[in-house]
């Protein structure tokens, strides 16, 4: 079977799926333009500022915002995440998983979905050499709660990390990760087993940024990192928008099928940058051609 017809069965298996997500989409878009309103104040205020996403091993944070506050304070939305998800944190099913996973499962999953089973949470000394070619095509069909992203990897810009990328995929990793952040605007990221914004997969992947003026825009995809060389771990990210990030993060590819999943995406509710409402990778399938 080609690709292309892999692909239009994957399209049809969804297409009912899909629909259910735009009925929930339109619902979400009446409240769109109030969140990125809030979000373009706090980046007018922080703005300028690269801090840190978690990146776990040395505790130093992994970034890919330019908001200045990583540490989010939760507020109102803490007491209620901590009293609707006691069952949750009791399941003996989720015993293994981090407490912040735990409360995750405790929220509403977006676009309607339903919660896909928890990640093994498995540690690697190094990624596998998966023999990728530098010229070869390679995509990544990311089955999501909101539809289904296809993301071109690039080997010849970033062998290292997309060998490590798809080893991750192939060992089933990303299976079941739900997103620690969403920033309206800015990006979606993804990658951590824990949702603690701090795991990894146990080694780290050396630098491979790209040259100056590389620009992280809408449909890029990237890794998050710490702020020590050579720090990249598990996490990657999707930009919703023209980031005017640094060159400093090494790049995995661009989204080409999946744009108006991205836009649901960025519907999906937040408060600070934590989601309220789980947004879940169900699967990521690899193609090497």
């Amino acid at each position: 079977m080609s690709k292309a017809d892999k692909r239009q069965r994957q399209r049809e298996n969804r297409a009912a799926a899909r629909a259910r997500q735009e009925r929930e989409a339109r619902r979400r878009r009446t409240t769109r333009f109030a969140i990125r309103a809030g979000a373009v104040v706090v980046v007018i205020l922080l703005a300028g500022v690269i801090i840190n996403l978690l990146s776990g091993d040395d505790e130093v944070p992994e970034t890919t915002t330019t908001v200045a506050a990583t540490t989010t304070t939760l507020g109102e939305a803490t007491t209620t995440t901590a009293a609707s998800t006691t069952t949750v944190l009791d399941d003996p099913a989720l015993e293994s998983q981090s407490d912040a996973y735990r409360e995750f499962r405790g929220l509403p999953v977006a676009c309607g979905a339903e919660a896909p089973p928890p990640p093994d949470l498995v540690q690697f000394d190094e990624p596998e050499d998966q023999g990728i070619d530098p010229g070869a095509t390679v995509t990544a069909t990311v089955a999501t709660s909101c539809g289904e992203l296809v993301m071109e990897l690039d080997p010849a810009l970033a062998p290292e990390t997309v060998n490590s990328f798809v080893f991750l995929a192939r060992q089933g990793y990303f299976d079941g990760i739900v997103s620690h952040r969403i920033v309206p605007g800015f990006v979606v990221q993804t990658g951590d087993p824990t949702a603690t914004g701090t795991g990894g997969p146990g080694y780290e992947v050396p630098d491979e940024f790209p040259e100056e003026g590389f620009a992280y825009d809408r449909g890029v995809v990237a890794m998050a990192k710490s702020s020590l060389p050579d720090s990249t771990g598990s996490q990657w990210f999707i930009a919703f928008a023209s980031t005017g990030l640094p060159a400093t993060f090494n790049p995995l590819g661009e989204l080409i099928e999946g744009l108006d999943v991205l836009e649901r995406i960025e519907a999906i509710p937040a408060q600070g940058e934590r989601p309220l409402e789980a947004f879940y990778i169900e699967s990521v399938t690899i193609d090497v051609g």
